[in-house]
This record gives C-alpha cells, structure tokens and sequence, in this order.
C-alpha cells in the first residue's frame, strides 16, 4: 500500500523537494538515479534526477523502523524542511571530515572496513513475465530511444555489422540473429538494409515485439525480418544463423542476464566458437573507487543511505557529481566465444590507490556543482572535503564489438567523463563517506558477482572491501 502523499514542495536550484508525512523524496538536476519505494520500485530517470525516499511504502523491506514509526516519519519531515528553508545548501550540511562524521577521526595506520550487496534488478524497472517470482531487467520507451540516439553506440554497431556482413562475397547468403531486437528492430533492420538474406529479431518485452513487427512491416522487409515474441532461451529457430548481434550489456556488464543469453545463444549459431559470429565479441566491466557529493552533503538524521540496503545509486557517465580516486581497473572480463558458456561467476580481489594527484583535481569539477547554490567559501570547503571521500566502488562498461571496434562509455583508460546511454553505477558502501584521504592509501576490495545460467534469475553482486590508511 502506498502511504505517500506530498505536502509541500521546495525549489532549490531547479531540485524540487517533496515533504511528506511519510518522507522526503529529493530530485536534483544532477544526473543521478535511484530507486523510490513511493514510485512502486520503478526507476526514476528523468533527464537527470537524484531520488531519496526514506520511507513511503508501508511494509516495505526498506522502511525498517520507518515503517513503523509515524511519529518518527513526521520527525524527518520537519528536520527537512528546516533545513532545507533556506533554498541553499545548509551551513550544517553533514561533510565527510567533520566532527559530526566518525570518518573524520579514523587514526592513521589503521583500516575500515566497507561493501554492499545487490541485485541486478535493484532499482531498475522489471519486465512484466508470467511467473512473479522471474525477474528480467525492462526498458521503458525513453530508454529504448536513449540507446537508439547514442552517437557513441549506435553507429559503431552499424559499423560492425556491415564489416561482418560483407566479410563474405554475398551479404544475401547471411542469416543473422538479432537478440533482444527493441521496438525499432534496429540491429535487425540495419542488416536487411545492407543485403541480409534472412533476419531472425528476437524480443521479450511483447509491447516492443509489437512494436519491432510494425517497424518491421512499414520498412517492407516482412520478407526478409521475422520477429519472434518471448525469451531467446525459450525459442527454436528453423535454421542456423551465421552470426549474432547480442546488445544486452548492462551499466554493470552482466546485470541484463547477458552471460546466461549468450550460454544458450550459442545453439542458435553455425560455429559459435568463432569470435567474429559475435557482437559484441567481448565485454568489460571496469571499477574504481569514487567520491560522490550528495553521499557527503546529506547524512542522518535526515537521511540514512544504510536504508538502500545496497542498492546503487545511477548516474549519467558525464555527471560531475562523481569522481574517480583512483585508476580504472576491470572487474569482468568476458569473450562470448570463448568463456562465456563456461562461466558462473566473476570473483577476484583487485587493490587501489588513492591517487593524490586525482584528489587535487577533483577539487574544481566539484566545486562547480556545489556553487551552483552555494557561496564560493563554503563551495570550496564542501569540495575539498569531498574530494578527500570514498563513497564506494563506481563501475561501467566496456564493448568489443570487434577486433579494432570498441564502445567506451567512460573516457578509456582513465575513467573521465564523457556522453553515454549508460550509466556509471555506485554501490554506496558505508553509511558515512570515508574520509580524511590524502593520497598514497590503498583499498583492497573482493568482488563476487553470481551469473545464473537462467535468464529470468538476475545476478547477484557483492563487494566487500578495506580502506588501509597510511602514516
């Protein structure tokens, strides 16, 4: 049952604070996204947005005492109104390094710990499936449309598909497999525009199946495109196909069900042990740990992130408001030939250092996003201490949907920002940011990423690492 009813609404800096009896829900023009319990487990995402609901939803699993404590609801309420009055970033705004913050008084030579553990449909929106109990990752239109008008997607797929088409003499001998094909059949149709004999375009979302048979039909390539409803595990294709086209990566690679798709795509191919019958051929997840401004600014008792229970925050891969401390390194690495089918999970441990150098130029892109409503002193403050927090581990994707063909979504190799339909998730991973950096300390994390071989179970993710401060 939803409880939520909005009382009041703030403008601050084109952010809209909505108040509640049962809460506090906080939009920014910050590029980040996270679930609200108030919006029934769908993803907020408009065009940049940052959503915090501590407690809507009566019973939920997140509320925790919340849920049970009207009188305590109403107490957050007031506190946020109070603060937030002035339409300016509190003077009290609980910062990583303050007296208010344990992270401030961590002695040197010493170590703290942090993690966080997720599922991949956390936070994003599910696709509507017969049993309740399966659960696949769903897209609505916007994000269908956002995939489609990314130039730094888009028409590097275009490119791969017609090098592997007239890789051969006779493009119209080629049977192509289109996994996961969208209301536009796009993959599908740039290959029956390049010469494809024959199109197989596979959907499991039938309002987009729908959709792909219209486009389908309207282009005239009824003929030539066939699209079939349903899960690619749950179909038979009359007939082998030569090659795939399989865009179902994930902000974090795997979290669409990629791994267990292409473990059963295999059977659809010719010679599926040949990495050129495969786009993309191969997919990275890279990770380093960051600073996030919001996980700095707010803190209890107004806000309590323990109450995400791991769930990560979204944000857009050109957003400011996150900042790498350190060098990217890769978290999974999988080829859709080789590995793939064989492949259960991904677990390691990977060790990084905080970089001083990253520290001091964080300060000034941080900096800008905090003075868009605050004076220049308390702005620079709020940013150097910033800049000096782990928040958790920011991670997003890598494609390779060829030999010399890659999609970066962040700046390759340093991780810096840059225009992408994915996103760069963050896990936050301690209650407080950990503070007091200075360059020089080293985090040691160990990662469990569970990859079921049925589509319709999300993978499960685990990160549990050390922050080792140095003398």
């Amino acid at each position: 049952m939803i409880s939520t009813i909005f009382v009041l609404l703030i403008s601050y800096h084109s952010t809209v604070f909505a108040f509640s009896s049962s809460g506090l829900a906080y939009c920014s023009p910050s590029t980040q996204t996270i679930r609200s319990n108030s919006n029934n487990g769908q993803r907020i995402q408009s065009k940049s947005s940052f959503a915090l609901n501590l407690s809507s939803e009566t019973g939920s699993k997140d509320d925790g005492e919340l849920a049970s404590n009207p009188s305590r609801r109403q107490m957050l309420a007031q506190s946020a109104v109070a603060a937030f009055s002035s339409l300016v970033i509190p003077t009290t705004a609980v910062m990583a390094d303050e007296n208010n913050n344990d992270s401030s008084s961590y002695p040197y030579n010493t170590q703290v710990s942090f993690g966080a553990s997720w599922s991949a449909v956390d936070g994003l929106n599910e696709m509507d499936l017969s049993n309740r109990n399966d659960k696949v990752v769903g897209f609505d239109m916007k994000s269908y449309k956002a995939m489609r008008d990314d130039p730094t997607r888009t028409p590097v797929f275009e490119k791969a598909i017609k090098e592997r088409l007239f890789k051969t003499k006779n493009p119209e001998s080629q049977v192509v497999l289109d996994l996961g094909t969208g209301p536009f059949a796009l993959f599908a149709m740039m290959a029956a525009d390049m010469g494809a004999g024959k199109v197989y375009a596979i959907e499991g979302n039938p309002e987009a199946a729908a959709s792909a048979r219209y486009t389908v039909k309207k282009a005239g390539y009824e003929d030539i495109i066939t699209v079939i409803e349903g899960l690619s595990t749950q179909i038979q294709l009359p007939e082998k196909v030569d090659f795939c086209v399989a865009e179902l990566i994930g902000s974090v690679g795997s979290e669409e069900g990629v791994y267990a798709t292409v473990k059963d795509a295999a059977r659809f191919l010719k010679e599926p042990t040949d990495s050129d019958n495969w786009i993309p051929t191969r997919i990275q997840t890279y990770g380093a740990p960051a600073s996030y401004t919001l996980h700095n600014l707010f803190g209890p008792p107004e806000f309590d992130w323990t109450k995400l229970g791991g769930e990560p925050v979204r944000f857009r891969c050109s957003d400011n408001g996150l900042q790498l401390l350190s060098d990217p390194q890769v978290i999974e690495d999988v080829s859709f030939a080789v590995g793939a089918a064989d492949r259960s999970k991904e677990e390691g441990t990977l060790t990084f250092s905080i970089s001083a150098d990253r520290i001091t130029k964080n300060v000034q892109p941080l900096f800008e996003e905090f003075k868009q409503k605050s004076d220049a002193k308390s702005s620079q403050q709020y940013a150097e201490t910033t800049s000096r927090s782990l928040s958790g581990i920011a991670m997003w994707p890598r494609l390779f949907l060829n030999d010399h063909l890659i999609i970066d979504s962040r700046n390759y190799p340093l991780g810096g920002h840059q225009k992408s339909h994915w996103q760069t998730v963050l896990p936050i991973m301690s209650g407080r940011p950990l503070g007091s950096l200075k360059g020089g300390e080293t985090v040691e994390v160990k990662y469990k990423f569970e990859l079921p071989s049925d589509v319709t179970k999300p993978p499960q993710y685990s990160i549990q690492g050390v922050l080792k401060y140095n003398s």
